[in-house]
């Protein structure tokens, strides 16, 4: 909308974890050692990082499928929209190679639904890649080059060390016009509320990102890669000095994820619902100021019940991490290893007290089960699967129980045509409640005149019908 400020994802190159070997006595140019040596040149740097930056591009053709309920006023009054022509989508973005087999790094958004992708190296040469592992809760997927050969790889730093006015690096080929580097400083720390992926804890920084960079590098004074980037603020689409990052600590948690070959990143279950401290809860609750992520609810059986974690205990510290709101916690409960424990202090009635949670992964009972209907019906093209814990994680899934959650959706398919998407619960069909995929699968190859639809989507419950 024109004079807005929209959120642009950006794309960006990057990385290469160099250990220099430049001899002094030659005359060669050496990283530099202190801030003062950086008022020269940063070239040292972006000479051993720039090998591993590349170029990421995503494709998929899309072919036209005639909507097998265009015309029904049913779906026209939910849903809208008609059938799309025959297209092909594209995408360019960037990455950053991490790993010398060709492990790369890049966004989720860059290759979200596309089938054919190709990464480009810096002296031009050009490999098929195949995803390895998508992570849309932190916007992240990881790439792996079909290829035997020995890559340059840029190294992860920690992201935990950085303070407000580091001096940043950020490479990239924005607007596709070539590798273009930009520096600044990290301009904030801890971004929360900009509404870009489910973990939101960013680095902001003032280094000049543009469209074509997402998936690229932020590169600290030592040539290690403290962040991706993901999007920026602005009201043109260009650069206005407010660009987001990933932290690198983030980004280590997926890559581990895709080394063990899971496919899906494994992450710690809390076990408990949170909410932010606002200046009124503070009052209520005695604390001088808002800080903190307050605990809504603790779900029987739980890690955060068997810790002693109660409804209205505010956590204000993770292994010694100051926590300002639940997007805080989230992130640092996030990047625990799985398998150890973790050491919270809350506040109860106004006192501290420190407690020891079990870091474990979400329950998957019952099973998955993961059934994907072909029968001619709205929901053909669907996979739906069982509600767990582990997939109340997966997708994001708050205050639902019951039903069967969209998995995945066959692009071009009805269901697709329909608008039914991702995490969609369905939780009745003609008055029947879906209780497992085993009902959604009977019920599915049924004909009938009239489909009758109850589902919940982010946490709000819809009826709706659709012709047979």
């Amino acid at each position: 909308m024109p004079g807005s400020i929209g959120m642009f994802a950006v794309a960006l190159f990057a990385t290469l974890a160099f250990q220099p070997r430049f001899a002094a006595a030659q005359g060669l140019k050496l990283p530099p050692t202190s801030r003062a040596e950086t008022a020269l040149s940063f070239a040292p740097i972006v000479k051993a990082a720039a090998p591993a930056v590349v170029n990421v591009y995503a494709s998929q053709k899309q072919s036209k499928v005639r909507n097998p309920y265009e015309g029904d006023p049913f779906f026209e009054r939910f849903f809208g929209g008609q059938a799309q022509p025959e297209r092909a989508r594209q995408s360019v973005g960037s990455g950053v190679l991490v790993a010398k087999d060709g492990i790369v790094v890049t966004n989720h958004h860059v290759i979200e639904g596309m089938t054919e992708i190709k990464v480009s190296l810096s002296d031009r040469r050009e490999f098929e890649a195949e995803i390895k592992l998508r992570d849309p809760k932190t916007d992240l997927a990881i790439l792996h080059i079909k290829s035997q050969e020995s890559f340059p790889f840029l190294e992860l730093g920690d992201s935990d060390k950085l303070e407000v006015g580091d001096l940043v690096l950020a490479i990239g080929n924005p607007f596709g016009v070539g590798q273009t580097v930009t520096q600044g400083i990290v301009s904030a720390l801890a971004r929360t509320q900009v509404g870009i992926s489910d973990y939101q804890f960013f680095i902001q920084t003032d280094a000049a990102i543009n469209p074509g960079n997402s998936g690229g590098a932020l590169v600290d004074m030592q040539g290690r890669v403290i962040g991706i980037n993901t999007a920026i603020f602005s009201k043109s689409g260009g650069s206005h000095g407010i660009g987001f990052a990933i932290p690198a600590n983030m980004v280590r948690s997926v890559i581990e994820s895709a080394k063990n070959g899971g496919g899906v990143v494994r992450r710690p279950w809390f076990g408990a619902s949170l909410q932010p401290v606002t200046s009124e809860l503070a009052e209520t609750l005695g604390l001088s100021r808002p800080i903190g992520a307050l605990v809504a609810g603790v779900t029987a059986g739980g890690p955060a019940e068997q810790a002693g974690i109660k409804r209205l205990d505010v956590i204000i510290s993770v292994d010694g991490n100051e926590i300002d709101d639940p997007d805080g916690f989230g992130y640092r409960f996030a990047t625990r290893q799985l398998g150890g424990t973790t050491r919270m202090t809350v506040l109860r009635t106004g006192k501290k007290q420190d407690v020891t949670l079990k870091l474990v992964p979400a329950p998957e009972t019952p099973a998955r089960s993961p059934v994907k209907v072909t029968a001619n019906s709205p929901f053909q093209g669907v996979t739906a699967i069982n509600i767990s814990p582990a997939v109340k994680e997966d997708l994001s899934l708050n205050g639902v129980d019951a039903g069967v959650a969209i998995s995945e959706i066959e692009p071009g398919s009805a269901a697709d045509q329909v608008g039914f998407q991702k995490a969609d619960v369905i939780l009745a069909i003609n008055g029947q409640r879906i209780e497992d995929t085993p009902a959604l699968d009977k019920i599915t190859k049924v004909r009938t005149y009239l489909w009758r639809v109850t589902f919940n989507r982010g946490g709000q419950t819809f009826t709706t019908a659709f012709g047979g």
